[in-house]
């Protein structure tokens, strides 16, 4: 059975402080004492460019605007969180339909100059912690590109962090919106470069009537096993094969692989989601991939998840899913 071996099996949750243009704009410490006294350790920041740029410039680096991101990184190394400092939102490209880019970093040169300008100045921001404190993410789910044209940016942005920062920890999102596993870059590896794929197949069970989903009406009723998906039922068989590939790939080039997003939104049936979830969870502790939940709080997440259909724990002034948290804590 292949295994990942280079990473830790890191676990823990994605922070929306600095997400999409209406976030607040920081995060808070809170969450990183109560995510490490749960007992995990590892958050990603999935991170909004355009907070830190002045004139609505993307080369107009305000850095003073990255002191909520120094803050994360600093209260991560105090309660013994690994930080993934990830772009949600790059210049040219965002899965999220709050903004539109002024260019398309998979065909601009223009967007790929600037993408790497911010991934420069991060790395040399950030020179010097340790690879155990911080990770770069380079940029969430890239879709609507080919192989050819992704495996350009990126190769080009990690000579512009290396440049800084030799030694940094560079993870990739594989391909279509993080599930197809890049062998192509599997060569990478080699210079400290891992990938982290998703937990959200099959989308019948993951997305089942999530409000930005357009085609939410198509969905049948949320079951596991047989789980919907555009490309047809999923099971725990299916799933072993999906990210067994991502293991193989892990083992065959000595590559770091984790699973950076993943979860079920609120309207699912708790009970179908838990299914689902467990054996997601299973598979991966068999490769030894580990795993960060879209949201700590929220419809994805173990508080204030807003379900129909759960007894809820007070806990701390929030409404704890004690059966999540278990479940997580089992993996």
């Amino acid at each position: 059975m292949y295994k990942q071996t280079v990473f830790p099996r890191w676990r823990g949750f994605n922070l929306l402080g600095v997400f999409v243009m209406n976030s607040p704009g920081h995060f808070d410490e809170e969450e990183f004492q109560l995510i490490s006294e749960l007992g995990f350790d590892f958050v990603r920041l999935p991170l909004n460019y355009t907070f830190w740029i002045d004139y609505n410039d993307p080369f107009e680096i305000n850095e003073s605007k990255l002191d909520v991101v120094d803050q994360a990184v600093n209260w991560g190394d105090k309660y013994g969180i690994h930080v993934n400092v990830a772009l949600h939102r790059a210049p040219g490209f965002s899965v999220a339909k709050d903004r539109v880019e002024p260019f398309d970093l998979w065909r601009d040169k223009e967007a790929l100059e600037a993408f790497s300008l911010h991934w420069a100045t991060l790395a040399k921001r950030y020179k010097g912690i340790d690879n155990k404190k911080v990770s770069f993410n380079l940029v969430n789910e890239p879709a609507g590109v080919g192989p050819g044209e992704h495996e350009l940016v990126m190769r080009t942005t990690i000579n512009a962090i290396r440049e800084q920062d030799p030694a940094r920890t560079v993870i990739l999102d594989g391909l279509q919106y993080g599930n197809v596993p890049m062998a192509d870059l599997g060569d990478l590896s080699k210079d400290n470069v891992g990938q982290s794929c998703r937990a959200y197949i099959p989308a019948g069970i993951t997305h089942f009537r999530a409000l930005w989903v357009d085609h939410k009406r198509n969905f049948p009723d949320a079951q596991w096993p047989g789980g919907w998906a555009p490309n047809g039922l999923w099971d725990r068989e299916r799933l072993e094969r999906h990210y067994g590939a991502w293991a193989a790939m892990a083992e065959v080039f000595n590559m770091g692989v984790h699973c950076g997003e993943g979860g079920c939104f609120s309207s699912t049936p708790h009970d179908v989601a838990l299914r689902w979830m467990e054996d997601v969870l299973d598979i991966l502790k068999g490769y030894n991939i580990g795993y960060a939940l879209w949201n700590f709080k929220g419809g994805f997440g173990i508080l204030n998840s807003n379900r129909a259909d759960v007894d809820y724990e007070d806990w701390k002034g929030y409404k704890l899913d004690r059966k999540m948290l278990d479940l997580l804590l089992k993996y």
